[in-house]
């Protein structure tokens, strides 16, 4: 049982707000590496024992039963793959992201809260599960996240089975994250030195890019021809809310309307979200 003040009072902080000290102040003793690891199991271990307190009394969800997760990943993406990358790297770009979407459930919460690496996204996701189960948040100011990415891994909240939208696919837009983190030579792609990244996506567009994909991927799941996609983004202008900051909702339906009239939506989204190409313009016959 811990008994300095101080590091009680930070073990508080953290887990009411996700804040805590990254040079590990508080810890009474040891050089830095000492310090942080000490810091960050007991920072870990108090986070666990709040979700554990947040949870009791609850009854667990049912969860996904027997459903094949990385079936189910693999479908879902599959379409978005085939559209966005060559046939000469869509394995690859598949295998990484087959399974690459974890779902927080009551049986691997605690590994999840023990192995994720950041401590600031641990307890986004300590957040995001207890939202999930109906079990009261850490704090009032938690960001209410049905999934959330950290480099190539995918968490998703097990309301993906329960949610009624249906044009919100969470896997789609968490997979959508994972083409601006991970570097094409981590799998095994061709890569230039302006080609670095999966895809190359403008910084400010990401969430804006993730929207679009996930709508688009509901669309032309749901209808099977033109015709009826633009009925289908129809309604969506009429229902569809995005409850973001970083998004114009207004862009993403523009987008949506190109995309569900082209052969290959998926390339007219990540056109509009693509990086500007900068032009120099030379002056000519200008004297300085």
């Amino acid at each position: 049982m811990i008994e300095n003040p101080a590091v009680k009072r930070e073990i508080s902080h953290y887990v009411q707000t996700g804040d805590y000290d990254h040079a590990y102040r508080a810890w009474p003793e040891g050089g830095v590496l000492v310090r942080a690891q000490k810091m960050d199991a007991a920072l870990r271990n108090a986070l666990i024992e709040a979700v554990r307190k947040n949870t009791q009394g609850i009854a667990p969800p049912s969860g996904i039963g027997n459903i094949d997760q990385t079936a189910l990943t693999r479908s879902k993406i599959l379409p978005m793959v085939y559209g966005l990358f060559p046939e000469s790297e869509r394995s690859l770009v598949m295998s990484l992201l087959e399974k690459s979407v974890v779902f927080l459930m009551p049986e691997n919460i605690e590994r999840v809260l023990k192995d994720t690496p950041w401590l600031g996204t641990v307890w986004k996701l300590a957040n995001l599960y207890l939202t999930s189960i109906g079990a009261p948040c850490l704090s009032e100011e938690a960001i209410l996240l049905d999934g959330l990415s950290e480099e190539t891994t995918c968490f998703v909240s097990i309301r993906y089975f329960s949610q009624n939208d249906r044009f919100a696919d969470f896997i789609v837009h968490e997979i959508a994250h994972v083409f601006h983190n991970c570097k094409r030579m981590t799998i095994g792609l061709p890569y230039t030195r302006k080609r670095e990244w999966l895809l190359e996506i403008e910084f400010k567009k990401r969430e804006t890019f993730a929207y679009s994909c996930e709508a688009y991927s509901r669309i032309i799941e749901i209808c099977s021809n033109r015709k009826q996609r633009n009925f289908l983004l129809d309604e969506y202008a009429a229902i569809s809310r995005i409850n973001d900051d970083r998004v114009d909702a207004d862009e993403v339906f523009d987008i949506l309307k190109e995309a569900v009239s082209a052969n290959n939506g998926w390339k007219r989204i990540l056109k509009r979200c693509s990086p500007q190409r900068r032009t120099t313009i030379k002056a000519i016959g200008q004297v300085f």
